[in-house]
């Protein structure tokens, strides 16, 4: 089946295909492909060890969630939002999460605080290590598992699909990841979520989303063409 768009979905993906859409959303998201970098259908081929059109329907997969974009005779790039897209995406994300606290508290139980604290906690060694794909992944998922603690699937992957384009945004605009980020705000929405704040858990969640905007620079990075066989080496298809 078709988006309405017309562009494939992730039915439209069989077996061989689904783990190629997989390493490059996540090989996007983690930063290893900057924004503007090109993805050739022929170079990706080869790497995946699988047809152009298998390469061709991942690549339409991941235009259809704005992850790239296709462009004729410019082919596959990663996506690089503009300024205004990349201030809409946190100010989407951070009116939808907000919204969403009250059914977060009636619903949160003591194993969801457990399993948010670990997040943390994964989040905070992957700082301490200099693990920036890391870091990333695990602040995304403490974000998507706090929403999902109200048991709201359509908003829970309306945030994921959020998540992943805002890491489009700070890969393009933000600055160079490093040690010492503000993960502590994580800590912080934690202690208020136990204390059943619900104000001033949602005061917490807005300025942390305003923290994010105000670091970012809104430059643009240059078109690149990354060493794809060093970033899926192994990932072929038998």
């Amino acid at each position: 089946m078709k988006s309405e768009t017309g562009l494939k979905t992730a039915s439209d993906l069989n077996d061989k295909d689904e783990p190629i859409y997989q390493a490059l959303m996540t090989a996007i998201v983690e930063h290893q492909l900057p924004p503007g970098s090109k993805l050739p259908e022929e170079a990706l081929s080869e790497v995946f060890g699988v047809s152009r059109t298998g390469i061709r329907k991942v690549l339409q997969r991941l235009a259809a969630v704005q992850m790239i974009t296709l462009t004729p005779k410019r082919g596959a790039q990663v996506a690089t939002p503009t300024v205004e897209e990349a201030q809409d995406i946190f100010h989407t994300r951070c009116l939808l999460e907000c919204a969403n606290l009250a059914d977060v508290l009636a619903r949160c139980q003591p194993p969801h605080l457990a399993a948010l604290e670990k997040l943390i906690r994964q989040e905070q060694q992957a700082h301490d290590a200099h693990d920036g794909a890391a870091a990333i992944r695990l602040s995304a998922a403490f974000h998507i598992q706090l929403q999902a603690i109200s048991g709201n699937q359509v908003l829970t992957e309306m945030v994921t699909r959020l998540s992943q384009r805002s890491s489009l945004v700070v890969a393009a605009y933000g600055s160079p990841w490093k040690q010492g980020c503000r993960c502590d705000d994580h800590d912080q929405l934690l202690i208020l979520l136990r204390e059943r704040a619900l104000v001033p858990l949602t005061d917490a969640l807005r300025q942390h989303f305003d923290h994010i905007v105000a670091s970012l620079r809104f430059e643009r990075s240059g078109e690149t063409l990354p060493d794809f066989a060093r970033l899926f080496a192994g990932k072929g298809v038998e």
